[in-house]
């Protein structure tokens, strides 16, 4: 029987309902909508887990890095999005060998990401054999023979993957670059490379550090927060909090978007009776309806208003910041006409809230997405950066700087070492400390790996959690890359569309999920995670496994590593002992690492303790100026085109990364439907749409065109010319090629595209 199938999720035929867009984010619906969640999947476990979730001795959330506050937790330490993770994890259902014997790949391909999620979890070891067409169970042991033996047969080292997804522990990712570098690659591409790869580039660059520069206590003491290109209601709801609480010390906060997001309007605390009763707590004073891309040429505005009003922290610039003189004569010669043209906003509106912005004495600007994934992402982040130098907003109570990550863990990932171009100092560390020789040449990163992948049929892709097909742009070509691979691997709790695209052998592995119980020989053990503002804590998870036969992540790399040893010649690490015990692991990563000194003890502190930031702990910059970096860029953005539309890609509140809880996007009054295409209304009249009409959308990136069919049409208030759909569902029209400057970022938000009548 055929094994190939279609990576692209299926056409909907019905058109979606639509409602009015909430005004309020969270309260009463946000409870009602975890508790539903809850009761589908598994009730009595979830309500069990949410007991545990973000609690000292507990485990960390899997829906978010948003920090933890350091010295307290409150007794519902979680958001809607955190209840239905754990739901979701918890869910009673199971995806066993019988329900693999019913299905095959072909099937499965026809149902949608949300029906998949929904099949329940994993609980056996399944390889997909070549010319195949079902899933078959296959033993522990067989499963590691056959990986050990397709790598074992590989000519080149750099023809193996070793895929990293941001919820990974940072036991398991020490472990799994350990094990690349043991082997001899540096191919460890991970989600970072597909979202704030960009914010790395740039804050190394600028500042010396690839992280924020702010603690969750700072949001209280700041005079001004600024958000730009985030939607904190979906994606970080406890963020809401912390803005909810900033504001009732006295800060203001501006919004920028092409969206007004409704978590960026009100919110009600679910946790506080009074909030949920009440209006709500207003969160954004400002919002800025700024065209897909203008970012850039807004902050250049707001320092020109800040230069003109001569509000520059002098001191700090004069002791603290290298390149101002260039970037002051940049700013000067930067004309009014082109900040409007690339903003899209009125010069009067940029003075105006330019002049507002210029008196704060604290103010912390945070982004996400809506900023990392255009092709001038890290000089527009770098522009931002600017700014904040301006007016001193770096390494002082209050202020700071604050990319806010996605997964859970993605941060704690790459500090221990997955990264596809490590530094020298990290690789002479494991050599003097492990005896292994690591490669010294760049790795792939994921878009790397998408061309090595189509370029040779002799690979293997091996994934650490993760839904690759689905996230990764270019979904077709993405697609063929991975059935192209010799062997690939999917380390899972649930079925997701990248078990459907496989290698000519396919096999899952299922692991255990944060929520669960991880007993070895050496009793209960716990893992170690990072948030977004360099926490590290511990996470242990309390439930039982739905499986006997899940293992953990850390079993899963060190059974890879057992057997792959036993066909190779590398100097010998003692795997079985660092899987029995992760205060083994965590001794090697402290001796590899000098700022986890003293790991073992600290992680079991209460909140655990913060990693050294340079910036914010003594402003002191690692560049190779020894000082902060003004970074002198032409301001740009993608434009749009009398017959053409900027997209970019969005989530709905029913959704977390590629994981579908629901077909419902509550906040903009979307139910039942997924594949829309949001418009302004005048865009709509002028090619004589109505709502629901069904459309083709077509990319185009130089001379290549791809197209979609059949999306719904739906009037929403974005900006002229701009458009917006969901993802992962349009990665499709990303091509491979399009990517941000420097950091290699697929283009999500911001593609040139047609629109036709069907």
């Amino acid at each position: 029987m055929e094994k190939q199938v279609s990576p692209l999720t299926p056409f909907e035929n019905k058109p979606p309902k639509l409602s009015k867009s909430k005004s309020v984010a969270a309260g009463i619906p946000g409870v009602l909508a975890s508790l539903k969640h809850s009761y589908k999947n598994n009730i009595l476990s979830s309500v069990y887990n949410l007991s545990k979730i973000n609690r000292f001795r507990g485990f960390d959330c899997p829906g978010c890095a948003w920090p933890d506050p350091d010295d307290h937790r409150s007794r519902f330490e979680f958001c809607e999005n955190g209840a239905k993770a754990v739901a979701d994890e918890r869910t009673s259902k199971k995806a066993n060998p019988k329900f693999f014997s019913n299905w095959s790949i072909h099937e499965l391909s026809k149902k949608s990401d949300h029906w998949l999620n929904s099949q329940g979890r994993i609980t056996n070891p399944m390889v997909l054999k070549p010319g195949e067409s079902h899933y078959q169970p296959v033993s522990w042991d067989d499963a590691f023979k056959i990986i050990a033996n397709e790598i074992y047969q590989l000519e080149n080292p750099d023809d193996c993957i070793f895929y990293t997804s941001g919820r990974t522990s940072n036991e398991a990712a020490f472990l799994w670059q350990l094990l690349a570098r043991w082997y001899g690659t540096n191919n460890l591409p991970d989600c970072s490379n597909m979202c704030h790869e960009s914010s790395g580039v740039a804050l190394n660059e600028s500042i010396g550090i690839g992280k924020g520069t702010v603690k969750l206590e700072d949001f209280n003491k700041s005079e001004l927060i600024m958000v730009i290109g985030q939607n904190p209601g979906t994606n970080h709801p406890r963020m809401l909090s912390a803005l909810s609480e900033a504001k009732k010390f006295g800060s203001s906060i501006i919004s920028i978007n092409p969206l007004m997001e409704t978590g960026m309007i009100k919110f009600k605390h679910p946790q506080k009776p009074l909030d949920i009763i009440g209006n709500g707590q207003n969160i954004s004073d400002e919002h800025v309806s700024i065209k897909i891309n203008g970012d850039m040429a807004l902050f250049r505005g707001f320092s020109k208003v800040i230069v003109d009003n001569n509000s520059q922290n002098v001191d700090f610039i004069k002791n603290f910041t290298n390149g101002y003189e260039e970037f002051l004569d940049l700013v000067n010669s930067t004309t009014w006409e082109d900040i409007v043209k690339h903003s899209g906003i009125s010069k009067d509106e940029i003075i105006r809230l330019g002049n507002i912005i210029s008196k704060s004495k604290s103010t912390i600007v945070c982004w996400a997405m809506g900023i990392t994934q255009h092709k001038n992402s890290v000089d527009t982040i770098q522009e931002i950066v600017n700014f904040q130098l301006l007016g001193g907003h770096v390494g002082r109570d209050g202020a700071g700087i604050c990319p806010v990550r996605g997964h859970s863990n993605v941060q704690g990932d790459r500090t221990v070492g997955i990264n596809h171009k490590p530094s020298k100092s990290f690789l002479e560390s494991l050599s003097k400390n492990l005896g292994i020789v690591p490669p010294t040449n760049n790795g792939v990163d994921t878009v790397g790996a998408v061309k090595l992948m189509s370029s040779k049929s002799n690979t293997i892709f091996l994934s650490m959690g993760g839904n690759f097909a689905s996230a990764m742009s270019d979904t077709l070509v993405t697609s063929k890359a991975l059935s192209n691979c010799k062997l690939s691997v999917m380390i899972s709790t649930k079925i997701n569309r990248s078990h459907l695209i496989t290698g000519n052998t396919s096999l899952i592995l299922p692991c255990l999920g944060r929520t669960e119980k991880d007993v070895t020989a050496y009793g209960n053990q716990f893992v170690s995670v990072e948030n977004s503002m360099g926490v590290v804590h511990s996470s242990e998870g309390h439930s039982k496994p739905p499986s006997k036969s899940l293992k953990s992540e850390v079993d899963i790399v060190c059974s890879i590593a057992i057997e792959l040893e036993k066909l190779i010649s590398k100097p010998p690490i003692n795997w079985l002992k660092l899987s029995h015990n992760y205060d083994y692991i965590r001794n090697l990563i402290e001796k590899c690492l000098p700022d986890f000194k003293n790991y073992n003890k600290r992680v079991r502190e209460k909140g655990g303790f913060y990693l050294p930031n340079p910036p914010r702990d003594n402003r002191i910059f690692n560049t190779k100026s020894g000082k902060a970096e003004f970074k002198s860029n032409a301001i740009s953005s993608i434009m749009s085109y009398e017959d053409k539309f900027t997209m970019m890609t969005i989530r709905s509140h029913d959704q977390y990364n590629t994981t579908i809880y629901g077909l419902n996007d509550r906040y903009r009054g979307i139910s039942n439907g997924r594949r829309i295409i949001f418009m302004n209304s005048n865009d709509m009249k002028k090619m004589n749409l109505e709502k629901n009409d069904l459309v083709n959308i077509t990319s185009h990136y130089f001379n290549r065109k791809i197209t979609a069919n059949k999306w719904f049409v739906v009037p929403y208030d974005i900006p002229q010319g701009n458009v917006a759909t969901y993802f992962p569902e349009s990665n499709v029209l990303i091509p491979l090629d399009s990517v941000a400057d420097r950091s290699n970022t697929p283009t999500s938000k911001s593609i040139t595209v047609s629109i036709d009548s069907i």
